[in-house]
């Protein structure tokens, strides 16, 4: 049975995360999205708030489940027998900052893989980042990210205007 990773903060989650997933989860028997803990990051959302949000936005992907970690994305690999890492990339810079993780992930588990998915051309613009600063400033997240997002960022952005 080939199982795959899918790793990131997902903060929040995007429709050109969800298109990965969906098209992740035709390759492999099993699709984990795991929510990582960047010490580094500032976030938004919860760990909780994250997972759940990943859960909602994709139930209708059968064989996809969703974790979260705090620790190595290799000991994580280790501890639930997976081989393969899938990354989304929009771009030559996401490829060289990408590839250097691979080859280090490789280091740190010899028979880990990573697959690169090309973000579909409707999503490359879409980053998790800019999805914040858009909602921040009451800007429209619409068909930017999953209905269940979309609700959670009115929340924590709510418009004044409104």
């Amino acid at each position: 049975m080939k199982k795959a990773l899918c790793t990131g903060s997902f903060d929040p989650v995007t429709n050109g995360h969800i298109n990965i997933f969906e098209r992740a989860a035709r390759l492999v028997d099993e699709l984990t999205v795991c929510v990582f803990v960047n010490e580094t990051k500032k976030y938004l959302f919860s760990m909780e708030e994250r997972v759940d949000l990943l859960r909602e936005a994709t139930v209708h992907i059968d064989n996809l489940t969703v974790d979260s970690y705090n620790g190595l994305t290799a000991d994580y690999m280790k501890q639930h027998d997976i081989n393969v890492i899938i990354r989304g990339l929009r771009s030559a810079t996401d490829f060289e900052y990408e590839v250097n993780k691979a080859q280090m992930m490789r280091h740190l588990v010899p028979t880990a893989d990573t697959i690169f998915l090309l973000t579909a051309p409707e999503f490359l613009f879409i980053s998790s980042s800019g999805v914040r600063e858009l909602a921040h400033f009451g800007g429209n997240v619409h068909g930017l990210v999953p209905e269940c997002v979309e609700f959670a960022l009115q929340e924590k952005f709510p418009n004044p205007n409104s």
